[in-house]
C-alpha cells in the first residue's frame, strides 16, 4: 500500500505532524478514519479551506474513511486564534443557515472529484447535550490551564482580555477529537496550521483519557508571496460559493495568481500529478502564461466543475482576446431589460441606477461594440455582447 503521508508532503501538503513515524507505519498498514473541521463564520467556504478539503479528498481515494467536520457549537464562540478581540457574535439561525450551506459545499466537491461516501457531521450535535459535570469529567480534568495559556492562540489575546467563552474553546474543539474517536474510531486529525495548538490539545486529550494511539497534521495556510493569507488583500475571500463569487471571477484570481506561487497552487488544489506539474510549469514569459492560464482552469474545475471551468475560461479568452463565439449567453428576462439601465443591473453590472447612470455618462458601456450614451437606449437585439470598460464583457440572451 502506497504511503498517503508521502504523497502529501511531497506536494507540500503538511506543514506539522505529531507521532510522525507511528503515523507513517500506520498508514502502510490500515485504512484509518481522518477528519477536519470547518468553521460556519460565514455561508460559504473560502480559498484556504480547498487545501484542507484537497488532503480529505486525496486520503478517500487512498482508501481511507473520512469525515467533514462543521462546528456548529463552537462557531456559536468562536475561534480566538489570529485575533486581537472576541469574534462578533452569530444568531442561531445565521449559524444554522451557515452549517447548511457549508454541508452542501462539502458534498458537492467530493461529488465533483468522484467520491460521494463521505461523513459530514456538526459538533453542535454532541457538544449542545454535554453537561457541565460531564465537560469538567470528561475534558476539563484532563486538560492542563499552562499548558493551554503556553499556546500562540492565547497568548495574543491576553493583554487584551481573553473571556472564559473564548477559553474554553480549545476544550470544545479538544472534545470533537475524542468523540468522534469513540464513535467512529477516528485516529487522525488534519487542519490549518494555525490550528495547531487546538488540535495538538484533542491528540493529548484522548491519548490520556483513551491511551489510544491518535495522530494530527496540519496543511499550510494558502499565502501570498510576502506571507498574507490569500484573499484577504483587496477584494476580500475568495469564495467557494457561486452565489459569492461568479465562476469566471474565481478563475480569474487564479490566473492572475503571483509567478512564483504557480507551482505550489498546481500541487495544493489540484489532482495533476507533480511530474505533470513540472512540465507546465517550465519557462518564463508566455509559457508561465500559458501555465496560470491551465492553473486557473484545473482550480475551478477542481472546486466548481469542469462545466464551469470551461464556461469561465471561454469567458476571459472572448474578454481579452476578441473572441465571443465561445462565449456562454447568461439569459435575461426582457422585461428586466426595457432600457440599459434596467439591463446593467439585472446583469449586476451596477448596482444601483446612479451607477449605472454614470457608466453611460463616462461613455464606459458598449453594445456589439457601439457605445451608448442614452439612458432610454431602448434593448431591441435577441443576442448580443455588453461590455463594461476594458474587461467587463458578457454575452446576453433576452428571453
Amino acid at each position: 500500500m502506497a504511503n498517503i503521508l508521502d504523497e502529501l508532503k511531497e506536494r507540500g501538503l503538511v506543514k506539522q505532524t505529531v507521532y510522525e513515524d507511528d503515523l507513517k507505519n500506520l498508514l502502510e498498514k490500515e485504512k484509518v478514519v481522518c477528519y477536519c473541521g470547518f468553521d460556519p463564520s460565514a455561508d460559504s467556504l473560502h480559498a484556504g479551506n480547498i487545501v484542507a478539503l484537497a488532503n480529505l479528498l486525496r486520503m478517500k481515494k487512498a482508501g481511507h474513511k473520512v469525515i467533514a467536520l462543521v462546528g456548529g457549537a463552537t462557531g456559536k464562540i468562536g475561534d480566538p486564534t489570529g485575533r486581537n478581540d472576541m469574534r462578533p457574535q452569530k444568531t442561531p439561525e445565521q449559524i444554522k443557515h451557515n452549517v447548511e450551506c457549508i454541508k452542501k459545499q462539502i458534498k458537492d466537491f467530493f461529488e465533483l472529484n468522484g467520491e460521494s461516501d463521505i461523513l459530514i457531521v456538526n459538533n453542535d450535535d454532541w457538544l449542545s447535550k454535554l453537561s457541565y459535570y460531564d465537560f469538567l469529567n470528561e475534558i476539563a480534568m484532563n486538560m492542563s490551564v499552562n499548558r493551554m495559556l503556553a499556546t500562540e492562540c492565547f497568548k495574543a489575546r491576553m493583554e487584551n482580555g481573553l473571556t472564559l467563552a473564548e477559553f474554553v474553546y480549545m476544550p470544545m474543539q479538544a472534545y470533537d477529537f475524542l468523540y468522534l474517536f469513540k464513535k467512529y474510531g477516528c485516529v487522525v486529525e488534519f487542519g490549518g496550521d494555525d490550528q495547531w495548538g487546538n488540535i495538538l490539545a484533542g491528540v493529548e486529550l484522548v491519548r490520556k483519557k483513551e491511551r489510544a494511539p491518535v495522530f494530527a497534521a496540519t496543511v499550510p495556510l494558502l499565502t501570498n508571496a510576502d506571507g498574507t493569507k490569500m484573499g484577504k488583500s483587496v477584494g476580500g475571500a475568495i469564495w467557494v460559493s457561486k452565489e459569492k463569487m461568479s465562476d469566471y471571477d474565481f478563475y480569474q484570481f487564479f490566473r492572475n495568481i503571483e509567478d512564483v506561487k504557480v507551482k505550489e497552487i498546481f500541487k495544493f488544489l489540484t489532482l495533476l500529478p507533480l511530474d505533470e506539474i513540472e512540465d507546465i510549469c517550465k519557462g518564463e514569459g508566455r509559457a508561465l502564461n500559458a501555465a496560470k492560464e491551465r492553473l486557473a482552469y484545473e482550480v475551478t474545475k477542481f472546486v466548481r466543475g469542469e462545466k464551469s471551468a470551461k464556461e469561465a475560461q471561454a469567458q476571459a479568452r472572448a474578454n481579452f482576446g476578441g473572441n465571443t463565439e465561445e462565449m456562454k449567453a447568461v439569459e435575461v428576462k426582457k422585461e428586466n431589460a426595457q432600457n440599459i439601465i434596467d439591463l446593467l443591473i439585472a446583469l449586476k453590472f451596477a448596482t444601483s441606477r446612479g451607477e449605472a447612470k454614470r457608466l453611460v455618462d463616462q461613455k464606459g458601456i458598449k453594445i456589439d461594440d457601439e457605445t451608448i450614451e442614452n439612458y432610454d437606449f431602448p434593448i431591441i437585439k435577441q443576442e448580443f455582447v455588453l461590455q463594461k470598460g476594458k474587461k467587463g464583457i458578457q454575452k446576453v440572451k433576452l428571453v
